[in-house]
């Protein structure tokens, strides 16, 4: 069985404002990680396939949601419905 993500026959999203990395998930759709940068603590994760999101925002340092996002994107199999 072949795993590796193949790239999206969906059209990438438009790219939202304050967008600082976007993951491809293995369904095909985007988990967008958005805000102010490294060393604000403002940032969140939100799945555009699935609609699941950071879980605690108030404590959104890059270097704490980054590893969510990207393990979120992994294991996400939701495609986009749009």
């Amino acid at each position: 069985m072949n795993t590796a993500v193949r790239a999206s026959a969906f059209t990438e999203p438009v790219r939202p404002k304050g967008l600082l990395i976007r993951f491809v998930t293995t369904g095909g759709s985007y988990v967008d990680v958005t805000g102010h940068g490294e060393h604000a603590e403002n940032n969140r994760w939100n799945c555009l396939g699935c609609g699941d999101s950071s879980a605690r925002p108030e404590q959104g340092y890059l270097f704490r949601i980054r590893p969510d996002a990207n393990n979120h994107a992994t294991a996400c199999r939701a495609i986009p419905l749009t």
